[in-house]
């Protein structure tokens, strides 16, 4: 079916991110330029597209496998869900091209291939069943495609769990590295032993990685805490205080810059998500000297301010097109709504709409996202008109298939019956009966189109084998005619050299032998067959005038005259006779011709009806007319023996 039903890809969720004036510092206390970078307001973030729509089955399935393979799980991730939905399009497009079966909704089909590949860890997986392999070349494809995808949910549950468990023995280490703290403060030794301790503790605390989000907070806040104790209690000399107030504005410094070089960034959402990880390492460096607080701070706020504010207008310029956006989409539901309210009969006006569906599809494509609470409603009512026509069109053709199918049984009848006369001699009688089943195959309706020219090659073979019969028959029957004019023409030749003897009656019986003779051939070809009449009529005309000549000489007088006026006028009528024989000859010929041309085209059935009629009634006249010129023949042998 070109049949190209195409059911829509759901879009990607609108992704939300936090746009942030990073709040004023206190430089008075440590803590506090930690905190910077509380959120205000709330955008979505636009994620990277991945477009795998040019894309085979085979080479989706290849790239997925490569994914697969490789060692990147968050890069497998990303492209897991672009390639599934690349795959069940392609793969709806070529079961249409084939023939194969009709469009499925994309919701039913996400849940059959949600319920398919549930992930399970692997050590807990059944043992393998040998797979049933089917028939349907697309299934197979599918299947291979189910367990990559199985694989991949597998290897996604086993990599949250790690990063889970990851996470949990940073918490771990970190609520380690803070009984270490604790441990400084209650030993009070000299801050030369102890203040060296406490910057291993944080060097290790920053190299440890995240913690769960919902644990996060009041880990941090417990760390800080301790923190601000240690700086408190061991009131460190200037000499170790310095030098730590030197190491943090240096790598506070270094973060001022990497967050100025983001206003050049052409990646406005990019330069946004880059700078909350600044932020985040921000949060974790120490305090700096009271005279470089403020003005470091105000640095960095400076350029998140920059970052900020170049995301805030990005987003703002977007909403005066969203409206449009939306408006935009609206109209493309009514348009599927108003096919949906279709009266559809047939697979042709289904084909036609499907293509405006399809058109309809790429148009929305093309649209940007609405707001953020418009654009997912709109989308589901675009999707549930859409899926809503697939699913009737879906319905339509699984009765229509039963129909094909009822269809192909009448076809493959046809295709017997035909197949049972393809051998039959009975030209006239079985030309009748394959036109006949050339009418009722035209009368059939469609049948699968994988199959329709396959049945059709099956009855028209066995048709044409019938007539190449026939014709081959009908070509030696021409070559037994051009046989005949070739022994006509030299009966001609033998009349013509033919002498009167003495004897009237031994001339006469010579005579009516070449006349004998002469009926006994066969037809000659139609193009030759007035012609040679003609020529013979002549050649034997010749004779008996020549015959009637010589007895008007012996007889004389007024007798002769009268016997002259009588035989002309007995040859007067018997060539109205051979005329008429020799004229209604040509029109079975003709009529018998012809009927080889009239088999091949439509219509042919009345025609050859008429033809058959009026050939048997010229036969008839044909047989009167022949006993007529023996009749004639055999009185007029009477009277000359008189």
């Amino acid at each position: 079916m070109s049949e190209d039903l195409k059911p829509i890809v759901p879009e990607a969720e609108e992704q939300s991110a936090t746009v942030s004036e990073v709040a004023a510092e206190q430089p008075a206390e440590a803590s506090v330029e930690q905190n910077a970078g509380t959120p205000e307001t709330e955008q979505p973030i636009e994620e990277e597209t991945i477009d795998y729509s040019n894309k085979g089955l085979k080479d989706i399935v290849d790239i997925f496998q490569e994914l697969l393979d490789g060692d990147d799980v968050q890069k497998l991730h990303k492209h897991a869900e672009p390639l599934k939905a690349a795959f069940y399009k392609t793969l709806r497009k070529e079961r249409i091209a084939a023939g194969a079966q009709q469009a499925v909704p994309v919701s039913e089909i996400a849940d059959a291939v949600a319920s398919d590949v549930e992930a399970v860890p692997v050590e807990e997986q059944p043992a393998a069943e040998e797979p049933k392999v089917s028939n349907d070349p697309f299934a197979e494809i599918e299947r291979g495609f189910k367990e990559l995808y199985a694989k991949f949910r597998t290897i996604r549950a086993s990599f949250v769990a790690e990063q889970e468990k990851k996470k949990e023995e940073n918490y771990e280490k970190k609520q380690g590295l803070i009984e270490q703290l604790k441990e400084l403060l209650e030993k009070k030794e000299d801050v030369k032993t102890t203040f060296p301790a406490f910057r291993d503790i944080q060097a290790k605390w920053r190299e440890i990685g995240p913690v769960a989000q919902s644990k996060a907070k009041a880990l941090y806040d417990t760390y800080q805490h301790n923190v601000e104790m240690f700086y408190d209690y061991v009131n460190l000399n200037k000499e170790f205080r310095d030098l730590d107030f030197k190491k943090n504005l240096e790598a506070k410094t270094e973060l001022c810059e990497k967050a100025e070089a983001l206003a050049d960034e052409e990646n406005v959402v990019e330069a946004f998500r880059t700078l909350q990880k600044l932020h985040e390492e921000w949060k974790e460096l120490g305090p700096v000297s009271k005279e470089y607080r403020e003005e470091i701070w105000d640095r960095f706020r400076a350029a998140t301010s920059v970052v900020n504010k170049k995301h805030q207008a990005y987003f703002d310029s977007m909403k005066g097109s969203q409206a449009e956006n939306y408006e935009a989409k609206v109209k493309l539901c009514e348009k599927v709504e108003d096919i949906l309210k279709q009266e559809i009969s047939d697979s042709s006006q289904w084909n036609n709409l499907t293509k405006e569906i399809e058109a309809i599809q790429a148009e929305w494509r093309t649209i940007g996202f609405a707001s953020k609470k418009d654009n997912q409603k709109v989308y589901e009512r675009f999707r549930a008109a859409c899926d809503e026509f697939f699913t009737k069109k879906r319905d339509f053709y699984s009765e229509f298939k039963g129909q094909m199918q009822d269809n192909m049984d009448k076809k493959i009848k046809l295709c017997e019956q035909a197949e049972a006369l393809k051998d039959s001699q009975d030209w006239k009688k079985t030309s009748e009966t394959l036109i006949d089943l050339q009418k009722q195959w035209k009368e059939i309706g469609p049948v699968s189109r994988k199959k329709s020219e396959q049945i059709w090659k099956r009855f028209r073979a066995a048709c044409d084998e019938f007539f190449n019969n026939r014709d081959k028959v009908a070509g030696e029957q021409e070559n037994e005619y051009s046989a005949n004019l070739a022994a006509k023409q030299a009966l001609i030749d033998e009349v013509n050299a033919f002498e009167l003897g003495e004897s009237r009656d031994e001339n006469m019986a010579a005579l009516k032998e070449f006349q004998t003779r002469w009926n006994a051939i066969g037809f000659v070809p139609f193009k030759a067959k007035a012609k040679v009449q003609t020529a013979f009529k002549k050649a034997l005309d010749a004779k008996y005038d020549a015959l009637r000549a010589a007895g008007s000489a012996e007889r004389g007088g007024r007798r002769f005259n009268g016997a002259g006026r009588g035989e002309r006028t007995v040859r007067s009528e018997r060539d109205r006779l051979v005329q008429a024989f020799t004229k209604k000859e040509q029109e079975i010929a003709t009529w018998s011709n012809n009927m080889g041309f009239f088999s091949k085209s439509k219509n042919a059935e009345a025609l050859l009806e008429e033809l058959n009629r009026k050939i048997d009634i010229a036969k008839q006249e044909l047989a009167d007319l022949e006993n007529q010129i023996k009749d004639f023949d055999r009185q007029h042998e009477e009277n000359d023996g008189q």
